[in-house]
């Protein structure tokens, strides 16, 4: 068995390691160009050069939650595209998620603002039934976010494409779902893949849905959100900020209008990183698992995009 592995800015050295270490029968080396076929490949934003070079693989594993740039490339029919079911990525999605949503609620900005000014200062507290809290993107990650918001007592609802049933969550699905769902959310938290259909669907129709004064929190992809029709909001008043994780362009320019607005907290696409020790044993009990020829949880339907 011979594994490939293809890495964007990103030293697969220590990833080398670890598959030799738990797959001992495999060669595996990082992918230079000309380099013998492999079976299956471990990559992250492979070039189109790696994909037509290595014409025999079998799977790939992409180590980042989402697809869409490697789905961008040209992929033969063949080839089983595979994300990581979780990685450690989802209570670390949970963490960011729920403190950003009970920053926000708890008004803990204004806080920091008072302290820095020397002012003791008290907010009246705020009921959570006012602060539904609407996860956008029911996976591995929109679920574990959302059961987590359930234990600090938020109303919360979910959205997905095809219809969920969640404990305790509101659920609403499909086209004919999304404007109930905006309607009834006050926090929104996205999570949804990148496809052609959810490119630029944060925007002025869609968040003006939200009910006054609600906040937006995207921790998928830069490209669901409309940048202006954001700030746009928040000059209204309509919206009260947001927390902003990934962005169209990253590292975000040092121009960009959302570094220097007061109602808008950035951080530098770090909401859930990949982990390499559970990735790599997801990595390779997916392997055994097809050795066996056993079905494995993962495989990317590229006509959905995720």
């Amino acid at each position: 068995m011979n594994i490939t592995i293809c890495f964007d800015k990103l030293d697969p050295t220590p990833w080398m390691q670890g598959l030799k270490q738990a797959l001992p029968e495999a060669a595996v080396s990082a992918w230079i160009p000309g380099a013998a076929q492999a079976d299956h490949a471990v990559v992250w934003a492979p070039s189109q050069e790696f994909i037509d070079e290595q014409a025999g693989l079998k799977t790939l594993f992409n180590i980042g939650a989402g697809v869409d740039a490697l789905l961008q490339l040209k992929l033969p029919p063949s080839l089983q595209v595979v994300r990581l079911d979780d990685a450690g990525m989802s209570v670390q999605m949970a963490e960011y998620v729920c403190h950003a949503v009970i920053r926000h609620f708890r008004e803990f900005d204004g806080y920091d603002a008072d302290t820095q000014a020397g002012q003791w200062s008290y907010r009246k507290p705020r009921s959570r039934a006012d602060f539904a809290v609407g996860v956008m993107g029911l996976g591995v990650l929109g679920e574990r976010v959302a059961k987590a918001l359930q234990v600090f007592e938020f109303p919360v609802n979910g959205y997905s494409r095809s219809a969920k049933n969640l404990p305790g969550i509101r659920c609403f699905n499909g086209s004919q779902g999304l404007p109930e769902f905006l309607a009834a959310t006050r926090v929104l938290v996205n999570l949804m893949p990148l496809t052609p259909e959810t490119e630029n669907m944060l925007n002025h129709t869609t968040l003006s849905q939200l009910q006054p004064g609600g906040y937006v929190i995207n921790v998928a992809r830069g490209k669901h959100l409309v940048d202006e029709d954001l700030i746009a909001l928040i000059d209204s008043g309509h919206l009260a900020g947001a927390t902003l994780d990934v962005f169209r362009t990253e590292p975000l320019p040092a121009d960009h209008p959302f570094w220097a607005h007061p109602k808008v907290t950035v951080t530098p696409h770090t909401s859930a990183r990949t982990l390499r020790e559970e990735s790599i044993a997801q990595i390779v009990g997916k392997i055994r698992a097809l050795q066996r020829g056993e079905a494995i949880n993962g495989i990317v339907d590229p006509t959905r995009g995720y």
